[in-house]
């Protein structure tokens, strides 16, 4: 199947994704922040990346998001951003003008049905 990188700092939620995926098959990497995230993207080149929007610091995974497409060997990687953040709360902390690469969304805490049914998507 596909090989799959959780960029997150929570390790129960890293924990709990790849039991998940790993059940469906799947090769999973994990790194604890956003810079971690980038090594490991240029390294082992995953079909598909899983990012937390606030990691290290508030906007780490969206950080992230904007390294990733402009590198033109990362662009390409699909990526679902999860954040526990919904409604009204996104909007109050994220600034109104950023920009995020096109991306999927999940909200935590992930409902796995909805989790494999956003990977099968990215993957294609």
């Amino acid at each position: 199947m596909a090989k799959i990188l959780v960029v997150d700092d929570d390790p129960d939620f890293i924990k709990i994704t790849r039991t998940i995926l790993k059940f469906q098959n799947h090769e999973v990497l994990t790194a604890a922040n956003g810079e971690q995230g980038l090594k490991v993207m240029r390294k082992e080149k995953p079909d598909l990346v899983i990012l937390d929007i606030m990691m290290s610091y508030i906007l780490d995974g969206l950080d992230v998001r904007r390294q990733m497409a402009a590198d033109k060997d990362l662009k390409d990687i699909p990526v679902i951003m999860a954040t526990s953040l919904t409604g009204e709360k996104v909007r109050s902390e994220l600034p109104s003008d950023e920009y995020v690469p096109a991306s999927e969304w999940i909200h935590k805490p992930i409902d796995p049905d909805k989790l494999l049914e956003q990977v099968k998507k990215c993957l294609g």
